[in-house]
């Protein structure tokens, strides 16, 4: 089962209020220089996470617990343990925790391939919406490789209509076999509730983060040195190509892998490894998953061919 494995992440942080009028001369004149001095609030925040390693490794979304002076994990069967950050990585909206002072095993989610997803997909939605308790919410997958919705560097999300709400975020979406596919990270709404539209970061990008974590106790993407933009009708129509599908190169950095290699401005990379690349978004992708040093053949058209 996959509740076990899903926790309550609560994050505190101290802030300080000001009155921005007695900034004012004239309200400092008659109160005295130390009149409406700053005051200390806690501010919480609630958000749900996944334990993916049995020795208390957590994900979460970074924006649960940005800022944060203390994060608690609160499991299921209503435990509280403390966490400390292991890695923020605001880029992919991914934050890893670890369960402090505890020598326990904890029960974990085994990783799907997200890349094998398809949509109509039946899902599964497990988090602590509102902070009402551990819910757990249906649908199927409505969209893949969303990436046009401005949330992260890495726009490419999981589309589901399997109810997420504040207090979901970090939590995980997981298929009928209980394997982690994704993390719940936001919803698309004009209300501030949920319409039908939520998002999550592929189990692939996850399983990526916490690699690197295990392995380096760091994030290490590949990087390939260029600059690259989508092509529209009008760009594919004046380079004569007769699909829109790649990435096409704008800038190339000196002394970078893909100026070694020899690509130009112009170029359209169409794939990675033999792996299509539909947009400039699933190159970045592509080549963050690969490990830096390694060798990689792409498709190129270049002046047509």
């Amino acid at each position: 089962m996959a509740v076990p494995a899903v926790v309550t992440v609560s994050a505190a942080k101290t802030v300080e209020n000001r009155n921005p009028l007695f900034d004012d001369p004239f309200f400092r004149r008659f109160f005295g220089p130390n009149f409406g001095g700053p005051q200390s609030q806690l501010q919480r925040s609630l958000g749900s996470g996944v334990i993916v390693d049995a020795g208390g490794l957590v994900v979460t979304n970074y924006h649960v617990i940005e800022g944060a002076d203390e994060v608690k994990v609160s499991l299921a069967d209503k435990r509280e343990f403390e966490a400390v950050l292991v890695l923020k990585d605001q880029r992919s909206d991914l934050a890893v925790l670890r369960i402090k002072d505890t020598h326990e095993r904890f029960p974990t989610l085994e990783f799907a391939n997200s890349d094998a997803l398809e949509v109509g997909d039946v899902v599964l939605a497990v988090g602590n919406p509102f902070g009402v308790g551990q819910t757990v919410t249906h649908g199927i997958v409505s969209a893949l490789a969303r990436t046009q919705v401005g949330i992260t560097d890495y726009q490419f999300f999981i589309q589901t209509d399997a109810a997420i709400n504040p207090g979901n975020s970090g939590g995980a979406l997981v298929d009928v076999q209980g394997r982690l596919i994704g993390i719940n990270t936001a919803i698309l709404s004009r209300t501030g509730g949920f319409q039908g539209v939520g998002l999550a970061v592929p189990a692939n990008l996850v399983s990526q983060v916490t690699e690197g974590i295990v392995k380096n106790g760091k994030v290490v993407r590949g990087y390939l040195g260029v600059s690259t933009q989508d092509l529209t009708a009008t760009l594919a129509d004046s380079m004569e190509l007769k699909s829109r599908r790649g990435a096409l190169v704008s800038d190339v950095r000196p002394n970078s892998p893909a100026a070694k290699a020899g690509l130009k401005n112009g170029d359209v990379i169409t794939a990675v490894n033999g792996k299509s690349v539909d947009d400039s978004t699933r190159l970045s992708l592509a080549v963050s998953a690969i490990a830096p040093g390694e060798k990689i053949d792409l498709d190129v058209i270049r002046e047509g061919k």
